[in-house]
């Protein structure tokens, strides 16, 4: 439900569990937290969160003490997701390309894109939107997509593999 990763931009996170149970692990350390339960994270903190029984809800927010919060290419990518995954497929490109508007020069809004056409069977678009991302930011995209499901479909493609920073070297001469 949270993806491990830390906030090294100073950013505070603060989850809160509105319904079910969910095990969250701080620094390696696990903690139960049931409905109603606050978890606090400074920035640098390794966190992550799985829910422990079905319909599990955490919400989470964060934003860097002392400033207005401003989303990052991120925030639409978790809503875009979340509209593919119930079935809405034209919600989900409308919501990435918004992201997309409103941070053209961000990758992570071009790679969920990816994401979703990839998951979609859109070969062709989940290329060139993977391409958009790793021409603002290669050094992330590479280290994401070599290790994201939702590029299964095209893992095997020569051109996600250059994206990707895994093309077929093969049989080159050194």
């Amino acid at each position: 439900m949270v993806e491990e990763h830390r906030e090294k931009d100073g950013h505070d996170e603060l989850y809160v569990v509105l319904s079910g149970r969910a095990t969250f692990t701080l620094e390696g350390d696990e903690h139960n937290a049931p409905t109603g339960t606050l978890v606090h994270c400074p920035p640098g903190t390794l966190r992550t969160a799985v829910a422990a029984e079905p319909g599990t809800t955490i919400l989470g927010i964060g934003a860097k003490p002392g400033e207005i919060f401003e989303p990052s290419g991120w925030e639409w990518a978790f809503a875009g997701i979340s509209l593919l995954d119930q079935g809405d497929e034209e919600g989900a490109r409308r919501e990435l390309q918004a992201g997309i508007e409103a941070n053209p020069d961000a990758w992570q809004g071009y790679y969920n894109l990816a994401c979703i056409e990839a998951r979609l069977g859109n070969t062709d678009e989940a290329l060139s939107q993977l391409e958009h991302a790793a021409n603002l930011d290669s050094e992330n995209v590479s280290k994401w997509a070599s290790q994201d499901e939702d590029f299964g479909s095209i893992r095997d493609e020569e051109r996600f593999l250059a994206i990707a920073g895994q093309a077929n070297t093969a049989g080159a001469s050194s």
